[in-house]
């Protein structure tokens, strides 16, 4: 489990949610880039309404812990292991809610943190099951470094969200961007799965993703949140 602070308060908050969904293709920068890196199921075109897809509470991590590359990769052939960093901002739901109309999105949020979306692609492209096992390795989802509330974030469509790989900036953006709103991928997540207390939702990347390997540093930051920092490191595997 991991512990976050809550903005303004003396409160941590036990991250622990029954599930984790996130959203693809949700900047149009990104999908225009994703042609470049061949993302099974990625075309020009804004989708109609949002893309989603499960990454499993295995992958969350606090900030300042690694992300470790798995050691049984290596067996695979791959010509150009690819595994990348995804700044995205998240948001926690704060209680039991199902179909929420658009107008009460937002008081169903808990909170609103960063998170970084770690992505094995080589599988992600590859696997007739589609996503699953290149979006949910262990500590494949950092997330953190605290909590805001929705009273002490302002307007949550109008923050910038960077991502910067050993102090250099890759990802260099702002929630406005989006193409579909929070309020509206709660609307439609919520259409589709009873949400719960603690549940997670992330709400896709800009553009400017990119590979990350043993020995990197990676950071997120949002306006208002901070910035998540995680060590990337190999799985070592006693012999």
């Amino acid at each position: 489990m991991i512990h976050l602070p809550i903005y303004a308060t003396k409160e941590n908050y036990t991250v622990n949610p029954t599930k984790i969904i996130a959203l693809g293709l949700n900047y149009k920068a990104h999908i225009e880039e994703s042609q470049s890196v061949k993302v099974k199921g990625f075309t020009n075109e804004i989708p109609h309404e949002p893309i989603l897809f499960a990454k499993t509470p295995n992958v969350l991590i606090g900030p300042e812990q690694p992300i470790v590359i798995p050691q049984f990769l290596k067996k695979y052939p791959f010509r150009t292991p690819r595994i990348d960093y995804e700044a995205e901002l998240a948001l926690i739901i704060k209680d039991k809610c199902k179909a929420v109309p658009e107008n009460e999105a937002l008081d169903h949020i808990l909170g609103f943190t960063c998170m970084n979306d770690v992505s094995q692609r080589n599988l992600q492209n590859s696997e007739r099951a589609g996503w699953f096992r290149g979006k949910s390795f262990d500590t494949f989802g950092p997330i953190g470094p605290q909590i805001v509330r929705p009273q002490d974030i302002g307007n949550p469509q109008n923050l910038s969200i960077r991502c910067r790989l050993n102090g250099k900036t890759v990802q260099d953006s702002d929630t406005r961007h989006m193409i579909f709103s929070i309020t509206e991928i709660i609307t439609f997540v919520s259409l589709n799965f009873t949400l719960m207390p603690g549940d997670i939702i992330t709400t896709g990347t800009p553009s400017g993703v990119g590979p990350i390997q043993d020995g990197d540093t990676v950071e997120v930051e949002i306006e208002k949140i901070g910035v998540l920092r995680n060590p990337v490191v190999e799985e070592r595997v006693s012999e």
